[in-house]
């Protein structure tokens, strides 16, 4: 069946369009313009709000109270959360476990994604991290890899293992990026102590994501730039952002915007606790304590993910960073959706995209959701 969305003011990558409409069949927009629309089988009035594209997070562990460790029904409850404010395409994300664990939740991810084309796949932020970055890993199972290891995750992922973050410093680290980009996973860096130098290898690698910048690395060192300087100076690389105001510093998160035009991925890096309330979680194996939203290893000053979803990041950034409005949408659709070479189906509101949009109030608080073509 179509459906005309009609009377929008449109807003993505591509800049805004007053009096929009666009023209969905299935899961699918045939075609958009302005003034108007052609007929329907229905009709969706906008009534001047903003309609944006479904947004995409790269990096989350739950929410509403659920965690994406803990198996199927919990996965599928915390995503719900996140639909709920915008997140069209989610990335599940799992933290530092043992080898045989992470396989198993790997098997039930790709089981997911095949019943639900809205999960794109797994992102395995641990093992391969620095134990002195490791933030809310727990150390006992932090590994060097190696490649048997690797293929043993790659097999359990059945093709669905999208990301993954490795501290490149570490042993066999580099050989281990070949193998990932060989088959077709994004390697991200992170929770690392690497070097300026050995970032800029990492990228000419084929390492194209900067897991949370700033958080768990090196900051900006005038005689050591660090792997922040390596990622602004490198046009292929994209730079995840957690922008809740407490992650990064709101006035740091305009100058990533600025130094990295086009190339910023807000995500959530959200836990049990977004949408949800305060008080103790489990992340892996550790207990979090979330106090007025913001979340810690219990008993440390230690962030431990984040309580945000996305459209509280598109309210940072555009209200308290000064993002203007389209490329702060552009960190939330096209961005992302370039990040995992997903940019010709995904992150505009264009013919032949993928029907996911998100309607906005004129103070960018969510009032609709739509995936695939079909209202959430």
């Amino acid at each position: 069946m179509s459906t005309l969305f009609e009377h929008a003011r449109k807003l993505d990558a591509h800049g805004q369009v007053d009096d929009f409409w666009m023209l969905v069949e299935g899961d699918t927009i045939l075609s958009t313009g302005h003034g108007e629309g052609p007929d329907a089988a229905a009709r969706v009035d906008v009534g001047g709000h903003w309609l944006v594209p479904g947004f995409m997070d790269l990096h989350g562990h739950g929410g509403g109270g659920h965690s994406f460790d803990d198996g199927t029904r919990e996965m599928e409850a915390a995503l719900a959360t996140h639909r709920a404010h915008g997140t069209t395409r989610s990335v599940i994300s799992l933290v530092a476990n043992p080898l045989a664990s992470l396989r198993t939740s790997l098997r039930e991810i790709a089981d997911v994604a095949d019943a639900d084309p809205l999960v794109l796949g797994s992102h395995l932020e641990g093992p391969y991290l620095a134990q002195n970055r490791r933030g809310a890993h727990n150390g006992e199972f932090l590994r060097d890899p190696a490649p048997y290891e690797l293929e043993e995750l790659l097999g359990a992922a059945r093709g669905t293992l999208r990301q993954l973050t490795i501290a490149p410093e570490l042993p066999n680290a580099m050989e281990a990026i070949d193998v990932l980009v060989e088959a077709g996973v994004a390697v991200a860096i992170g929770h690392t102590e690497a070097t300026f130098e050995q970032s800029r290898e990492a990228f000419d690698r084929g390492a194209r994501i900067v897991t949370h910048v700033f958080n768990a690395m090196p900051g900006i060192h005038h005689r050591a730039p660090g792997p922040v300087i390596a990622a602004f100076e490198d046009e292929r690389v994209c730079l995840e952002l957690i922008l809740d105001g407490e992650h990064v510093h709101p006035d740091v998160a305009a100058m990533v915007f600025a130094s990295a035009p086009g190339r910023v991925a807000l995500v959530t890096d959200a836990m049990a606790a977004a949408g949800s309330h305060d008080g103790d979680y489990s992340l892996g194996s550790l207990t979090v304590t979330v106090h007025q939203g913001i979340a810690r290893l219990r008993g440390t000053p230690t962030i431990a993910g984040s309580t945000l979803t996305q459209d509280q990041a598109l309210r940072v950034a555009i209200q308290r960073s000064g993002v203007a409005p389209t490329r702060a949408v552009e960190a939330l659709t096209l961005t992302p959706a370039r990040a995992l070479n997903l940019q010709h189906r995904h992150g505009l509101l264009a013919a032949g995209f993928a029907a996911d949009a998100v309607l906005l109030d004129h103070d960018w608080n969510v009032t609709g959701v739509w995936a695939d073509g079909r209202r959430l």
